[in-house]
């Protein structure tokens, strides 16, 4: 199991969007182009984004786009699901056949419930991640990077 590019991009665009739109409606073209992203890609994440109500929109000149809520009231789990990200762990997408066995006879794979416990806690951890604090976390790295470390050489002074 592993989030897809769909995700990533998703979770990368709306912290650059929230990191920004403090200066006004932040342009698809702008996060494409900082954070390598293919516009027409971002154009079909946002489209999904703005119908969850994540985002709204902004036409004409000077528009873009902007949260549509708190980022501190947007999760991780908001988002992903928003693109339609998968969370799923399991092999069989929840119906008990992992291995592509009958699952008619009632009994599950092995390790169906330790997939099925996985996915239950990945979405409770993405759920408790809010937006705010992946937009903290960016600003303390911008922060901790600017800072400019000033060492004075110290001289061995011998009395003589």
């Amino acid at each position: 199991m592993r989030l897809t590019t769909k995700g990533r991009f998703a979770v990368t665009a709306m912290i650059d969007l929230a990191l920004r739109q403090d200066k006004g409606p932040v342009t698809l073209a702008g996060i494409s182009q900082r954070q390598d992203i293919s516009l027409s890609y971002l154009e079909q994440l946002f489209g999904k984004l703005r119908r969850h109500e994540i985002v709204e929109s902004v036409r004409g000149p000077g528009g873009g786009y902007h949260l549509a809520r708190k980022a501190q009231n947007v999760t991780v789990a908001d988002i992903i699901i928003a693109v339609d990200e998968p969370l799923d762990a399991t092999q069989c997408g929840g119906k008990g056949n992992c291995h592509g066995s009958d699952v008619s006879n009632g009994l599950h794979c092995m390790t169906h419930d330790l997939w099925a416990t996985l996915n239950a806690k990945m979405v409770d951890y993405l759920d408790s991640v809010s937006l705010q604090d992946l937009v903290n976390q960016q600003k303390q790295k911008i922060s901790e990077n600017q800072v400019i470390v000033v060492h004075q050489a110290h001289a061995n002074h011998t009395a003589s």
